[in-house]
């Protein structure tokens, strides 16, 4: 298959999957809570396709797949609805008459269903072909690499690194990216015995400027065997809580100037890894989904207004005062919320942009 149409079919494939799960997350819990659902649209744009189920829901596929909407009929309050939207509402069926924790669990279920599609997923692929294991066993130094110079072997098994120890390869990962050219030293069980090893964490310097450590070891990696149900399912939830963490951890990185933000990807980069990780199989991609649907939910709850954990803030205001935030604020609110989003996207694009050289090779135009 053409790298570009394996690309663009698994972005689409991807990115669709994540968004109609989110989605649905909405519009089971409003069908739930007793919210008429009026709209639920995969995409943006005049629609493609368009139809109406047995319970008055329009149905939408639109060109620009870069997310999604659900509609609760009555969303918009009294302050909001124009007469006509008023004169149409049914009564007992709109969003805005629910009870506060009603319309909390209606905004939250979107990203809750991406953490348990995360889960589903990872479960059946450990059912189907067991959990990968990387071990921080050295199975490969080097050559002319900070380790070797270090004098770590294959075989070794690292559990220190300077003061802290370390427990599996992403700790080690972790430590060693975030300190490039720190003079540390490395604990490394060899045998029977524990050796201590002085190192100079090697320096890689990215397109952009931006400096990582790095070591210059391979571990060796496992694959475990086919897991029951069971095992499987308690698994996914503890690999869902790691990458959870492990994100977060990374945007306090980005945040705290430990890690560049230059590393902020947008949708180009997703679509060219999606393109990439396709290439090795199923288990690749349902992998990569996995870890997507796991950042998306969690970026719906950043407490940031538009994003579900904007308006979920709202709501606890609104259980703590006895009455809603007042329009005027929600308002502003919401407009900067919308300003803080087009900047990220912005500034994730001209990352990602950077990331593919276009700007070099404009340069290069240029002179």
């Amino acid at each position: 298959m053409p790298e570009l149409l394996r690309t663009l079919l698994a972005f689409a494939l991807v990115l669709g999957v994540l968004v109609f799960i989110h989605e649905l997350g909405h519009y089971l819990a409003a069908r739930w809570r007793g919210v008429h659902v009026e709209v639920f649209s995969i995409g943006f744009g005049r629609p493609l396709l368009r139809w109406h189920d047995r319970v008055g829901t329009e149905w939408r596929l639109c060109p620009v797949p870069l997310g999604g909407y659900v509609k609760p009929h009555g969303f918009e309050g009294p302050e909001e609805a124009t007469p006509e939207q008023v004169a149409a509402w049914l009564p007992g069926r709109t969003f805005h008459d629910k009870p506060v924790l009603s319309r909390a669990i209606v905004i939250a279920a979107g990203p809750v269903f991406n953490f348990l599609l995360a889960i589903v997923l990872f479960a059946g692929l450990f059912m189907a072909t067991g959990r990968p294991e990387i071990r921080n066993v050295v199975g490969q130094v080097v050559p002319g690499s900070a380790a070797e110079a270090a004098g770590v072997k294959p075989e070794d098994v690292i559990v220190r690194i300077g003061a802290h120890a370390v427990s599996d390869v992403a700790d080690i990962q972790a430590r060693i990216t975030a300190e490039p050219g720190a003079h540390t030293e490395l604990g490394v069980r060899r045998g029977d015995q524990v050796v201590t090893l002085p190192v100079t964490v090697g320096i890689v310097t990215d397109k952009n400027g931006g400096r990582t450590g790095q070591l210059g070891v391979m571990f060796t990696a496992t694959i475990g065997k086919p897991m029951t149900p069971l095992a499987a399912l308690g698994t996914a939830v503890q690999e869902t809580w790691r990458l959870t963490v492990q994100t977060l951890d990374g945007l306090w990185q980005m945040l705290t100037g430990q890690h560049s933000a230059k590393d902020l990807g947008g949708p180009l980069r997703i679509a060219q890894m999606s393109g990439q990780v396709a290439q090795y199989g199923v288990a690749s991609l349902v992998s990569f989904m996995a870890l997507l649907s796991v950042n998306l939910g969690l970026i719906n709850l950043f407490p940031i207004p538009v994003l579900d954990g904007g308006r979920l803030v709202f709501y606890g205001l609104e259980a703590l005062l006895g009455r809603p935030v007042s329009r005027r604020v929600r308002d502003i609110s919401f407009q900067a919320g919308f300003a803080v989003i087009a900047g990220l996207f912005l500034f994730s694009t001209f990352n990602d942009l950077s990331h593919f050289g276009l700007f070099r090779w404009v340069a290069s135009l240029s002179g």
